[in-house]
């Protein structure tokens, strides 16, 4: 493949209008990192479980980058004993790809 190894002019070659999101997940607390990649990612520690914090930050998150409220949400999270159940929910709750 004859492709140049200079992106083309005049055309953006950042990937924009995404949320990424990562857990720390804890007994007591989650620790949870946001940004589209552009940006400093913020940071937040919510209560364990507490899927309205979860919802705020991501909406919190996505003002900040000045993001669609409908922009998806790519997220990674230890598979864990909160990890199964987190996952359905926020397949079920929000826009998210996996």
């Amino acid at each position: 493949m004859n492709a140049p190894d200079t992106p083309l002019r005049g055309q953006s070659t950042t990937v924009g209008g995404r949320m990424y999101m990562a857990f720390e997940l804890d007994e007591k607390s989650w620790k949870l990192s946001l940004g589209d990649g552009q940006r400093a990612p913020s940071r937040c520690t919510i209560a364990a479980g507490d899927t309205t914090a979860v919802l705020t930050a991501i909406a919190n998150a996505k003002a900040r980058c000045h993001l669609s409220a409908d922009a998806p949400v790519y997220s990674c999270y230890e598979a864990g004993r909160d990890g199964f159940w987190l996952h359905r929910w926020l397949t079920t709750s929000t826009r998210l790809v996996l």
